[in-house]
């Protein structure tokens, strides 16, 4: 079952002679449960096209389809709501709150959404399984990069959305934490049946998931 069509997108930056053409043209479709890696140089337009996945950005053309709802035809608010209960999002730069702890930066997403009671038992799941239980009550601040990586990953999958959209999720990590981060996110496709898009100018890594999605000057190369 297909989760995400992204159709004949276009997204341009800029008017007449200022304009830039971050994407051209771009349609592909996921299959639910995919991990999948988006690669291309510095300034293909990744990133653009993960931020118009993840609705914090328009398509200039084109349509972006996820669950069967067109988001670009969705009201603010409705997009706000259908963010927060389908996509969850992990940084490079992990984006976490200081002044919450480890476990309130968890819950943060499903504190947000005020149709959902927090599920308890499945953050503690969640946090026992990135080994993170015992450092609940810690803060970012008291936190290694690896260990505040694996924080936004069960902050990612709080809500239990359906795909996870990573941005150069191991760009600031040593090699040893970056294959325990891969580790992770591919036992949480697995596991919690999620579908990952994953950003990333490391081949190696991108050979280790199921398939690659390659972009260059806005373009997918087939």
């Amino acid at each position: 079952m297909e989760i995400l069509q992204v159709k004949q997108v276009h997204k341009i930056y800029g008017e007449k002679e200022n304009k830039v053409y971050a994407l051209r043209d771009v349609s592909f479709s996921v299959e639910q449960g995919a991990f999948i890696a988006v690669v291309g140089t510095s300034g293909s337009g990744k990133s653009t096209l993960l931020n118009l996945i993840g609705g914090l950005d328009t398509p200039t053309q084109g349509e972006i389809v996820i669950r069967g709802r067109n988001i670009g035809a969705l009201k603010r608010k409705e997009l706000t709501i259908f963010r927060r209960r389908n996509i969850g999002f992990v940084f490079q730069d992990y984006s976490l709150m200081p002044v919450l702890n480890v476990y309130d930066n968890v819950a943060l997403p499903v504190t947000f959404d005020k149709g959902k009671h927090i599920d308890c038992p499945y953050i503690q799941e969640l946090l026992r399984e990135l080994g993170l239980w015992e450092k609940r009550t810690r803060y970012p601040s008291e936190l290694s990069g690896g260990q505040q990586q694996r924080v936004a990953l069960a902050r990612a999958l709080a809500n239990k959305p359906a795909l996870i959209l990573a941005d150069e999720p191991t760009g600031n990590l040593d090699s040893g934490t970056t294959v325990e981060v891969m580790g992770l996110l591919k036992e949480s496709s697995r596991r919690y049946h999620q579908t990952i898009l994953m950003v990333t100018h490391n081949e190696a890594l991108a050979q280790a998931t199921d398939g690659i999605i390659r972009i260059e000057d806005g373009r997918v190369q087939l």
